[in-house]
């Protein structure tokens, strides 16, 4: 419903409105997946004026799930790959955040999607009830809104992931997590922040048509 888009996405404007404060950041999250695929022939390499070709056949090689953190108000993101994306696998990268991302935050600001693994309950199917209930106490969730993933940060930087790191054949997931983790070093290192100008103000102005209309 237009009003339900409207109330998450302005909730979400608002998070990434907040200054930045150690104590309590603003984590966005999100997932994507690579193929791996191994070469079957070597690759002719790059010359004068032709680009580096590729055999058309290939040997699939398996699927790697991705789970990204990424702070904006910071430049800090991090990249882990996995076998798969279930709720058990979400809630332990959500265990890692609280821990040993960010230990000494008292709160944090977590802006995700609403995918059905991203729930209170995934917490309490993968730790005991004490353990799901300490993590959620330090966590504050900010849902997207349905059709509105854009408004994730977090999915636009995987999206540079995968334009800068991930836009060619990778054969295995040793190679993809070495790949990864260069690539996020490097982030890491200049402090890249999200230039986010989005806000309420523009939203109210060019989305106004999902706003109801007041009768006076």
């Amino acid at each position: 419903m237009p009003n339900e888009f409207v109330c998450d996405m302005e909730n979400v404007l608002e998070v990434y409105k907040k200054p930045i404060e150690p104590a309590h950041p603003v984590v966005c999250m999100d997932e994507s997946s690579k193929q791996q695929v191994e070469e079957i022939c070597e690759p002719i390499s790059a010359k004068p004026g032709q680009t580096e070709r590729y055999d058309y056949e290939y040997k699939r090689n398996g699927v790697s799930n991705l789970f990204i953190f990424f702070d904006p108000l910071v430049g800090w993101r991090h990249v882990e790959v996995t076998d798969q994306r279930t709720a058990i696998d979400w809630a332990y990268q959500i265990r890692d955040l609280v821990d040993i991302y960010y230990p000494h935050a008292s709160r944090i600001s977590l802006v995700m999607d609403n995918l059905n693994t991203h729930c209170r309950a995934s917490l309490y199917k993968a730790f005991e009830p004490d353990e799901a209930r300490r993590i959620l106490e330090r966590l504050e969730f900010h849902y997207t809104p349905k059709h509105g993933s854009w408004l994730n940060m977090a999915e636009i930087e995987l999206s540079i992931l995968s334009s800068q790191c991930l836009d060619r054949r990778i054969p295995d997931q040793e190679t993809l997590k070495k790949e990864v983790t260069a690539w996020v070093d490097q982030r890491n290192d200049l402090a890249t922040e999200m230039d986010w100008r989005f806000t309420t103000e523009d939203a109210r102005i060019k989305l106004r048509r999902l706003y109801p209309s007041i009768e006076p």
